[in-house]
C-alpha cells in the first residue's frame, strides 16, 4: 500500500459528508499502488506523474473519477458520464460505503486497467472545436460582429468550447442571448469565461 500524503490528509479531516466513504475509497486507491496528491482541492491519484483517478463528493453521491474513463471497457457497466459535454472523465458513483466495500475487487480491478491505459500511452480522441453545435443567439451575434467572430476565432479550441457550453446549457432563448451579451466583452478581450 502507498503511503498517505500529508498535504492531502486535510481533505479527509474536514469532509463532513461522505467522511466514511471517502476514508475507504482513499485505501482502496492507495492499496493499487497510485501515488498521492491535491489537485484542484480534491485527492487525485497519479501514476508516472499522469493522473489517473479522482475522489469527489457531491450533494446527492460521493464519486471516484477515472481521467481517462472513456477508455476503460467497462464491463460491469458502472461508469458515468457526467454531462454529454464530458469527453474522456467518467465516475463510479456511491451513497454509502456498504456500495464502496461491495465493489472494492471491481474497482481495483478498474484501477488496475487505467493504470495499463495510461502505460500504454493511449488517450482519448477529443472531438474538435468545430464539431460542436453554436447556439444560434451567438452565431448571430458572430454573423453581426466581424471583431467578435475574428476574437472568438482566436481563443484556444478549450476556451472556445466553454463558451459554447455555457451558451447551450441555458434552455431558454432568452436566457443564452443574455449570456452572450454578458460575454461579448470578454470575448473581445480574448479571455476566456473563467479568466
Amino acid at each position: 500500500m502507498t503511503t498517505t500524503n500529508p498535504k492531502v490528509d486535510f481533505f479527509f479531516s474536514k469532509a463532513k459528508k461522505w467522511k466514511e466513504e471517502f476514508e475507504r475509497l482513499r485505501a482502496i486507491v492507495l492499496d493499487c499502488g497510485l501515488s498521492e496528491e491535491l489537485k484542484w482541492g480534491k485527492p487525485c491519484y497519479t501514476f508516472q506523474k499522469s493522473n489517473i483517478v479522482l475522489i469527489h463528493g457531491f450533494k446527492d453521491y460521493c464519486a471516484l473519477l477515472f481521467f481517462k474513463g472513456a477508455l476503460l471497457k467497462d464491463a460491469k457497466g458502472i461508469l458515468v458520464q457526467q454531462t454529454e459535454n464530458v469527453q474522456a472523465a467518467r465516475q463510479v458513483r456511491f451513497t454509502n460505503v456498504r456500495e464502496i466495500v461491495k465493489m472494492e475487487p471491481v474497482l481495483k480491478a478498474y484501477i488496475k486497467e487505467a493504470i495499463e491505459v495510461e502505460r500504454a500511452g493511449l488517450n482519448v480522441t477529443y472531438k474538435k472545436t468545430s464539431e460542436f453545435k453554436v447556439p444560434e443567439e451567438f452565431q448571430n451575434k458572430l454573423d453581426e460582429i466581424p471583431a467578435l467572430k475574428a476574437a472568438f476565432d482566436a481563443l484556444t479550441p478549450g476556451r472556445q468550447r466553454g463558451y459554447l457550453f455555457y451558451f447551450s446549457q441555458a434552455k431558454q432563448s432568452k436566457t443564452r442571448e443574455s449570456r452572450v451579451e454578458k460575454c461579448m466583452q470578454q470575448i473581445l478581450s480574448r479571455k476566456g469565461l473563467d479568466d
